[in-house]
């Protein structure tokens, strides 16, 4: 490739500051796939100077959005969320006289403007209208722009020389151009109808690279193709890029649907998602190289690597981990946590230990607000709470879940002013609207006393049916004593999300109640 072409290429992807290429990490350094074992799916991704961030879907949790960052495309941080709340117009996602389960923030856009130094995200929500959030840095800051009264349905967003382009759409795929400011359209055009011989094309991600313009697709949920044209109105030509792929982890899907990325010295990567139920939809990774001006994946063995070469980016700059304890003494709760649904914002506070006063009464954990949860890191992990339960009034639920559309927990109940712990499963969920089938239902139990118990559970989400999760709990916060049957972990992908861990606290009799979460533990081997 000309020198010419590959600094064009660099000032394009960075936004017209030059770069400069960086050493090559040692020759036998190596990743593993997936480089993030948490649920990410729907990922777009980008680069802006040294720093790369990954944006995913996330449905009815909150804040939506998440933002990853990493500096080296292998080890990756919390960042922060595009959507500070689902501020949408329909009081479900407050769990407020109805709900939203796999509503919300599905496959976004996400993009960064190098002309007014702003990252934009961009989301359809329930398929009937478009909104646009902004923000001078990726992790914080967030506030919603626009929303336009349009579905650009799994967008994909492009500035080309600052004009705003954005490719959408499922099995009819269209190219939208937007005003200036992203709060209208001015044009849009079909420009690829997907054959009956594929099936459906979706996850559109849109790309310039010299003087082609990309339009990257996926076939949900075993392929991903490309469009290629000059204009970015077409006509378009199309490649199969692949089509039932073996996947890097062992029993989990064909990795697609994700987005490219070019490094500081001018190679490209592919970040996909692996389906790998029940624990969701996994980051992995692998290196494009370049045909003819056509994307090709690098493959290991006829199939997407388990290991590749690290890619060649030389940094010292390090992430956060994406597990370790929280003991809540910050002013706000850290990127790595989302409320099952808007939280009512009254009735918790951190600072002092994460403090949760009953905001619902129900006999419904599906129905109960204030739940927060965090993603189990792969293929295995263990969340531990320390609970102060010396407020609960008679009635309440407090404690540790499994949080799918089939879900268990461990907690206490207080009940005629005695206090249980018990583990509880049987909590179901239908696949037709995501009512509520079960409740749950008491396994064992045991009554304490003292005011403070350790909560604990363990989650084998390696892809497959019949992976548990063990519950346990202590008095002293080192002796476990297992309580209940292994709880099976539905592995069905029509809820899209996979498991979390949930620490929730509802009333069954009367609001009053309050618990205080002194410290939240994820820990794998």
């Amino acid at each position: 490739m000309a020198t010419a072409l590959v600094t064009a290429i660099l000032l394009l992807v960075t936004g017209g500051s030059a770069v400069t290429a960086h050493a090559a990490p040692p020759a036998d350094a190596t990743f593993t796939n997936p480089v993030v074992w948490q649920d990410f799916a729907d990922g777009d991704i980008i680069r802006v100077g040294d720093a790369y961030y990954y944006s995913a879907s996330t449905m009815h949790y909150s804040p939506g959005a998440p933002v990853l960052r990493s500096y080296d495309l292998v080890n990756w941080e919390y960042a922060g969320h595009s959507v500070p709340r689902l501020d949408f117009d329909s009081g479900a996602y407050d769990l407020s006289g109805g709900r939203a389960y796999v509503k919300g923030i599905w496959a976004s856009a996400f993009n960064y403007r190098p002309a007014n130094s702003t990252y934009y995200w961009m989301g359809c929500t329930e398929f009937n209208r478009t909104y646009v959030y902004t923000s001078a840095s990726a992790g914080t800051g967030w506030s919603k722009r626009a929303r336009i009264n349009k579905c650009y349905y799994d967008p994909g967003l492009l500035f080309d020389n600052d004009t705003p382009y954005v490719a959408y759409g499922n099995g009819t795929i269209s190219v939208a151009q937007l005003s200036p400011d992203l709060t209208s359209e001015v044009r849009s055009q079909t420009v690829y109808q997907t054959p009956p011989s594929i099936g459906t094309l979706e996850g559109a991600r849109m790309y310039k690279r010299g003087n082609f313009y990309y339009i990257w697709l996926t076939r949900p949920a075993n392929g991903q193709y490309v469009l290629r044209s000059t204009s970015p109105w077409g006509p378009y030509e199309q490649r199969q890029v692949l089509l039932d792929l073996p996947g890097p982890i062992q029993g989990g899907g064909v990795p697609h649907q994700g987005g490219l990325v070019q490094t500081q010295n001018g190679d490209w990567w592919y970040m996909a998602f692996t389906d790998a139920y029940p624990g969701g939809r996994m980051p992995t990774l692998a290196p494009i190289t370049w045909n003819g001006d056509w994307p090709v994946l690098t493959t290991v063995n006829g199939r997407w690597g388990t290991t590749y070469p690290k890619p060649a980016i030389n940094t010292t700059r390090t992430v956060a981990p994406m597990t370790g304890s929280d003991d809540f003494t910050a002013a706000t709760l850290g990127p790595q946590y989302e409320w099952n649904h808007n939280p009512d914002t009254g009735r918790y506070s951190v600072g002092n230990g994460l403090r949760l006063q009953t905001a619902t009464v129900t006999g419904d954990l599906y129905n109960a607000r204030n739940t927060l949860t965090r993603r189990i890191q792969g293929p295995s992990s263990t969340a531990t709470i320390e609970l102060d339960y010396t407020g609960m009034a008679n009635g309440d639920r407090a404690g540790l879940a499994m949080l799918r559309d089939q879900s268990a927990w461990i907690g206490i109940r207080k009940d005629n002013g005695v206090t249980r712990v018990s583990m509880t499963n049987g909590l179901s969920m239908s696949t037709n609207g995501w009512t509520t089938t079960g409740t749950g239902s008491e396994q064992a139990g045991a009554t304490v006393t003292g005011g403070r118990i350790w909560l604990r559970v363990n989650a084998d989400i390696r892809p497959g049916a019949g992976r548990t999760a063990t519950f346990s709990y202590s008095t002293n916060g080192t002796t476990f004593t297992t309580l209940g049957p292994a709880f099976t972990l539905n592995n069905d992908w029509r809820f899209f999300m996979g498991y979390r861990f949930g620490v929730f606290n509802y009333a069954t009799t009367a609001l009053g109640g309050a618990v205080t979460v002194r410290q939240w533990r994820v820990s794998a081997p």
